[in-house]
C-alpha cells in the first residue's frame, strides 16, 4: 500500500515542478512583478532524518521554493525549517502547502496511520507549548 504512497508523492511533486516553472516563466517574461518573496518558519511534524531531508529536498527542487536552514528537533518536537517562498500571498497559504507536501511525504514513509499519529504529535506539541511563558519570552 505504501507503493502506491510513493508513486502518488513522486507524481505530486513532479507536478509541483512543472507547476512551479510554468508560475516563473511567466513571471520572467511579464512586465512588472507579481512577486510577494517571504521567509516562512515551518515546525515539521516529521521526527525522522529521512522525512527531515527528503521534505527539504522536495521544497527546495521546486520552483519558487528554497529553504534555507534548519534547525534540528528531538523525538518530542520535529526540526524546524526555514523556507523562502517567492509567490507568498499569505502565510497561511505557504503553510497550508508545505503541510500538504508534508502530509504525503509521511503518508508515504509511514503509511496513514503513521502520518496522521505524526500530525497529531505535532498539534499537541504546538498547544502544549503555545501558552508556555518560556517560549513567548
Amino acid at each position: 500500500m505504501r507503493i502506491f504512497y510513493w508513486a502518488s508523492y513522486l507524481l505530486f511533486i513532479l507536478r509541483e515542478i512543472i507547476a512551479g516553472s510554468l508560475r516563473i516563466a511567466v513571471e520572467a517574461f511579464t512586465p512588472g512583478t507579481s512577486t510577494k518573496p517571504a521567509i516562512i518558519e515551518y515546525h515539521l511534524a516529521g521526527t525522522y532524518d529521512f522525512e527531515v531531508i527528503a521534505l527539504a529536498s522536495s521544497i527546495t527542487i521546486t520552483p519558487g521554493t528554497l529553504v534555507l536552514g534548519t534547525a534540528s528537533g528531538n523525538s518530542e518536537e520535529g526540526a524546524t525549517l526555514y523556507v523562502h517562498a517567492m509567490f507568498a500571498d499569505s502565510r497561511e497559504e505557504v503553510v497550508a502547502s508545505l503541510r500538504d507536501m508534508e502530509d504525503r511525504l509521511l503518508r508515504a514513509s509511514r503509511g496513514k496511520e503513521g502520518a496522521r499519529l505524526a500530525r497529531e504529535a505535532e498539534y499537541e506539541y504546538q498547544r502544549r507549548h503555545a501558552n508556555d511563558p518560556k517560549e513567548q519570552a
